[in-house]
């Protein structure tokens, strides 16, 4: 168990709910800046940059012993990037061209020590496949709320997990936060163990 307080730079409550289980010492700060992105960016670029702003945003507040870590996920398929949709409408077109295919999930994370201004980055890539989804399955899934607040329209720890046919690469990473790549940078570049 970790013994440094580790300041998290996010308001998902998934990630919250991933790393509490490895810390007692978990606090929670929100980076409410605006995201820059340059627009040449590959995928695994981008993610890695709005991590990396979070993470130094946060620890420009957090206490000075603090290590923060920040994280950006985002779905892409056919190179374009699906946010968290903006309608129903938007839900609904964005699991029309998922259905039946695969996509990407890249998760980029950083890591800033407060203590010393130490900073590393990372990425995480995964391939999903959804099977094919009826008009109908995808109107109850938009009536039960889960796709607003998620990339991509989908969440793969919750309902969405039905749509899965299955993944190739780390499970966590999809829900959005990348444990095992995650814990092993903290181990090697920061003297950190979560296990």
């Amino acid at each position: 168990m970790v013994s440094r307080k580790i300041v998290l730079a996010s308001q998902s409550p998934r990630r919250r709910e991933l790393l509490s289980a490895y810390t007692s010492t978990l606090e929670f700060m929100v980076d409410n800046s605006e995201e820059r992105i340059d627009e040449n960016a590959t995928p695994e670029e981008a993610v890695k940059a709005l991590a990396l702003q979070k993470a130094k945003n946060v620890a420009n507040r957090a206490a000075a012993d603090s290590v923060v870590i920040g994280a950006d996920t985002m779905v892409f398929v056919d190179g374009e990037t699906l946010g968290k949709p903006k309608s129903e409408e938007e839900a609904r077109q964005m699991l029309r061209r998922l259905s039946g295919r695969s996509h990407f999930v890249c998760t980029g994370f950083a890591v800033v020590d407060n203590r010393n201004g130490k900073e590393a980055c990372g990425v995480e890539r995964t391939e999903v496949k959804f099977r094919s989804l009826s008009e109908n399955e995808i109107e109850k899934y938009i009536q039960s709320k889960e796709p607003m607040d998620k990339a991509g329209a989908y969440g793969i720890q919750g309902k969405g997990a039905l749509f899965i046919e299955g993944i190739r690469g780390d499970y966590f990473n999809v829900v959005g936060l990348p444990l095992c790549a995650l814990s092993e940078m903290l181990k090697k570049e920061f003297d950190i163990e979560l296990f």
